[in-house]
């Protein structure tokens, strides 16, 4: 194995330890990014960091990880939505997305209980993942809806071709996502733009009670609605892990005595997976 400093170039030799110590904290810190990323499934994980030292994240400092996947068109203002959600703070000048990007926050969860009394509290770390809208990109953002656990599927209010283009949306999210009815909120965007308002309210709840998703109008620039949509598609998520976690505790009797497994799925049948 090569030696450090000529592995990163004769360049390395002109800085003194200290700074090429920091050089490789920053890589080691890179290195876990791109590892939390680019690993995992479907499933809640908690994923191993190669460099914990120089993270200010460590294991334990949270109970699931969710990864959310916001699409629509491109201009919908995806960007905006997610920099609002997790910064409160609203940027115009966001250039177009190239390929995909993602932001993170930290939220707490309360559960409610079955007679609606509180449930119990998780620290759950969001993953927004932010996709391209262009067609030259569809490949490679479809190659990230199985490994999400929920859909903000965005259109923009001011443009009637991006609510017409939420059908083909759909229809890639039902061919590519972990199941045929994934946990979805549909958005129409911009919302403060009412004089250049081309979507009516009724158009967009129609079209969302056809799929039985929920609808908010959100505005990036104002902040209406925007923690309400991601609440809601959170709520989605945890209510379906909870189903599933229930399924797998059947009493053997409800089960029809078969030692509290459930009845094995058809191969051929695609089912959501928990």
């Amino acid at each position: 194995m090569r030696p450090l400093k000529q592995w990163l170039g004769t360049g390395a030799a002109a800085v003194g330890s200290a700074e090429l110590l920091d050089c490789v904290s920053g890589l080691c810190a890179w290195l876990a990014r791109a590892e939390r990323i680019f690993t995992g499934n479907k499933r809640l994980i908690l994923f191993k960091w190669r460099c914990t030292e120089s993270s200010t994240m460590t294991d334990g400092d949270y109970d699931y990880l969710i990864k959310l996947l916001a699409l629509g068109d491109s201009g919908v203002g995806k960007t905006t939505f997610l920099y609002r959600y997790t910064d409160n703070k609203f940027n115009p000048k966001f250039i177009t997305t190239v390929g995909i990007d993602f932001r993170e926050k930290r939220v707490v969860y309360n559960g409610v209980g079955a007679n609606g009394s509180p449930g119990k509290t998780f620290k759950v770390h969001l993953q927004l993942w932010d996709t391209a809208g262009q067609e030259r990109f569809r490949s490679l953002t479809t190659a990230f809806f199985r490994d999400a656990m929920g859909f903000l599927l965005m259109f923009d209010l001011t443009s009637q071709q991006s609510f017409l283009n939420v059908r083909n949306w759909m229809s890639q999210l039902q061919a590519n996502a972990y199941c045929e009815n994934p946990d979805i909120v549909l958005i129409g965007n911009k919302a403060d733009l009412a004089d250049q308002r081309e979507v009516n309210e009724k158009q967009a709840r129609d079209l969302a009670d056809k799929y039985g998703i929920p609808y908010f109008e959100t505005s990036a620039a104002t902040g209406r609605n925007v923690e309400k949509a991601v609440e809601t598609l959170l709520d989605l998520i945890m209510k379906r892990m909870e189903q599933c976690v229930d399924k797998t505790q059947v009493p053997e009797a409800v089960n029809g005595g078969t030692s509290g497994k459930l009845d094995p799925v058809k191969a051929d049948e695609k089912k959501c997976a928990c």
